[in-house]
């Protein structure tokens, strides 16, 4: 599938250079930031702190309990923060640094090199679009979009579906990574499979993940004891990175627009296209913009990827002016619940029996 879109007007020029004069007028770099270094160090620290309580320390239900959710917040930290600002290019000018945080992702399980086609290439250019935007196939299981198949169990999906992503970081642990390696092919488009230094990082992040994981501990605990930690770790860490990424897009407000069927070609321009299809969310909580590195800003961060995390705060007023200015409609949640709320009832909207028969 070769999706195009329509060429780029004055209002992808006007966004890219006001961005561009933001920075020439504050004097600020759009990467190698300070305080991205100083936040990296201290949410490192979190998670080493959070893996030595719950491995060495905690002993009753209690502490193993807390410690584990400490874990599992800190393992999603590293998730929205680190390894997405340096798979994006958006941490450092330096291609090694950002390789090596991008490498964070492969320390807690899942793989940096499957990331970027997955998220970068796939769902970055064509978000929201059925059958090329492989963040919004779940299987049969659910109904994202609305050119997707509706079957008669999706009438519950805004019930189970929450659950459902608790499963996620299990399944891209033990699974989608080993078949995506043999198979090539992540979703429905085919990838080169890693070779020499990225197969090698590919093999050495796994050999941390599951060292960590399961053969330190087991060295400690009882094998039924590291499972079931294991498994209660990864279901927060799940249901964490999957609401959050659900978040952006599907939404009431977000636009899931199909390509001309003869052509492919999408009605918009690009610039246009990734506006229409996000929604950002709690713009004014310094809380979760710190701990989401800046996914509550999603919009900024569709149409500059490249530009650190910690400038989207003072990015949005400048983008959202410029569309103002050109008529381009853009969509903001005012809290992480409305946000929640919208995400509840496009679930529920999706899952509904329609007029005509269902498929079996």
């Amino acid at each position: 599938m070769h999706i195009t879109f329509e060429r780029a007007t004055a209002f992808q020029q006007e966004v890219k250079a006001r961005v561009a004069d933001y920075f020439a007028t504050t004097g600020l770099r759009p990467r190698d930031l300070p305080r991205m270094y100083l936040k990296t160090a201290a949410i490192f620290a979190w998670f080493a702190l959070s893996y030595v309580l719950l491995v060495f320390v905690a002993r009753g239900w209690w502490q193993v309990t807390a410690a584990a959710a400490s874990l599992a917040l800190a393992m999603a930290a590293i998730g929205f923060n680190i390894q997405h600002d340096g798979a994006h290019g958006g941490y450092s000018a330096s291609k090694l640094v950002g390789r090596v945080m991008a490498f964070a992702l492969d320390v807690i399980g899942g793989s940096s090199y499957f990331w970027r086609w997955k998220h970068n290439v796939l769902h970055h250019t064509y978000p929201n679009i059925e059958g090329a935007d492989d963040d919004i196939n779940v299987g049969a299981l659910g109904r994202l979009a609305p050119q997707q198949p509706r079957y008669r169990l999706h009438r519950f999906q805004h019930v189970y579906m929450w659950l459902l992503y608790g499963l996620i970081t299990v399944k891209w642990q033990l699974v989608d990574d080993f078949k995506e390696l043999i198979e090539g092919r992540v979703g429905t488009r085919d990838v080169p499979r890693p070779k020499d230094g990225e197969l090698v990082l590919f093999v050495v992040g796994k050999v941390v993940f599951f060292s960590l994981a399961f053969l330190i501990p087991l060295l400690l605990h009882p094998w039924w004891a590291v499972l079931v930690v294991y498994a209660g770790t990864s279901f927060g860490l799940g249901i964490l990175l999957g609401v959050v990424f659900q978040l952006a897009h599907c939404v009431e407000e977000a636009d899931f627009p199909a390509p001309s069927s003869d052509t492919l070609r999408m009605a918009a321009e690009w610039a246009v296209h990734q506006v229409h299809t996000t929604v950002d969310f709690a713009r004014h909580s310094r809380l979760l913009t710190l701990y989401l590195g800046g996914l509550n800003y999603q919009i900024e961060h569709h149409l500059f990827p490249h530009i650190c995390h910690l400038h989207y705060p003072k990015l949005a007023p400048i983008v959202e002016d410029v569309c103002r200015r050109f008529g381009v409609r853009y969509q903001a949640h005012p809290s992480l619940r409305a946000a929640l709320a919208s995400h509840y009832r496009w679930l529920r909207e999706m899952g509904r029996p329609a007029a005509d028969p269902e498929p079996a």
